[in-house]
């Protein structure tokens, strides 16, 4: 499993009900480009969190601006609550009284952002139809959600490492490349090899399964 990486949304952060404590919006967004990331830009695929919410989102917490000394909602708990639909990742937690300045802060609209923290399982590289490198998030584990004040946070590094591994080429090299914007020479090297995790074994196919085959699917595409 891989470091773990933040991205922000472009959904807003809201408080769900007037005479409730509850807040909540979109972490993530499904098949919908980031910004530049240095370099290239990522989306996230539907089936990304297959894994997580088939776990029942173990150990997820909702924080703000991501601070451990901040902590809104646990899934554990119950005070933090997670769906997938068709748009993407919705999340509503239960502020508690402590974080009354969260609260206030939502509701005068201050704090309009989200974001997700996550490790990757596995992801793919290509382009997209312009010839910017594309990097689509296929399978991974979330760590958090978080109401935060700005989207400014990028974090490059684990993205940049994996299309390193999977082009077979140095670090370094790949670094250098998306500094210079030249990033589209390290697409279409060997692809890595995907990492081998149980499967249920029972009843529906296991969501890894489902993503091996959409892997597949996409490596099919690249070769018309």
């Amino acid at each position: 499993m891989g470091d773990a990486e933040r991205r922000f949304t472009r959904g807003l952060v809201e408080v769900r009900a007037t005479d409730t404590r509850k807040i909540g919006g979109y972490a993530a967004k499904f098949n919908a480009l980031s910004r530049n990331l240095g370099g290239f830009v990522e989306r996230i695929d539907p089936a990304f969190f297959a894994k997580s919410e088939g776990d029942g989102w173990p150990e997820v917490m909702a924080r703000y601006n991501h601070d451990d000394n901040r902590l809104i909602g646990t899934t554990d708990a119950g005070t933090l609550r997670l769906v997938v639909d068709g748009t993407g990742l919705d999340y509503e937690a239960d502020v508690p009284a402590s974080r009354e300045d969260v609260m206030e802060l939502v509701r005068r609209g201050d704090v309009r952002r989200s974001s997700f923290a996550f490790r990757t399982f596995e992801d793919d590289w290509a382009a997209t139809p312009e010839g910017f490198p594309l990097r689509t998030l296929l399978s991974g584990a979330l760590v958090d959600v978080a109401p935060v004040n700005s989207p400014a946070y990028m974090d490059t590094s684990t993205g940049l490492r994996s299309l390193a591994e999977q082009a077979g080429a140095d670090l370094d090299e790949v670094r250098a490349a998306a500094d210079t914007g030249d990033l589209t020479r390290f697409l279409g090297r060997p692809a890595a090899v995907v990492i081998d995790m149980a499967l249920s074994g029972q009843g529906d196919p296991h969501p890894l399964t489902v993503l091996r085959q959409r892997r597949a699917e996409l490596d099919r595409r690249r070769t018309f």
